[in-house]
């Protein structure tokens, strides 16, 4: 595991216990429409069509997108939930260092 996801799944546990957000598809899909969400989080291998309307809009709303390098359970897993989870918006990023590393990820300094 690289040093840069070691530091994406420690700043996705903090989230998860300290910050705001909404996760599924069509939740993250209308908070980065509205631009209410600081960044997006995608898992790897999340359906083709979540990836592509997600990257777009978010394009669109000037909103980082980061690619979770695991699969929907492991992104679930660290923010606490048995299930899995394919995409996710953070709207309070609470004590976590994420929306730094969205600006490394997406260039957005």
């Amino acid at each position: 595991m690289s040093t840069a996801t070691v530091e994406l799944v420690k700043a996705i546990q903090t989230l998860g216990k300290t910050g705001q957000y909404k996760i599924g598809f069509n939740q993250s899909k209308k908070l980065v429409m509205l631009g209410k969400a600081k960044a997006a989080v995608i898992a790897a291998n999340a359906p083709p069509h979540v990836k592509r309307d997600l990257k777009y809009y978010a394009k669109l709303s000037n909103i980082p997108v980061i690619e979770f390098p695991g699969t929907n359970f492991e992104l679930g897993a660290l923010i606490g939930k048995p299930f899995g989870v394919s995409s996710m918006v953070i709207i309070d990023p609470g004590q976590s260092n994420i929306l730094d590393l969205a600006r490394e990820v997406s260039g957005n300094e």
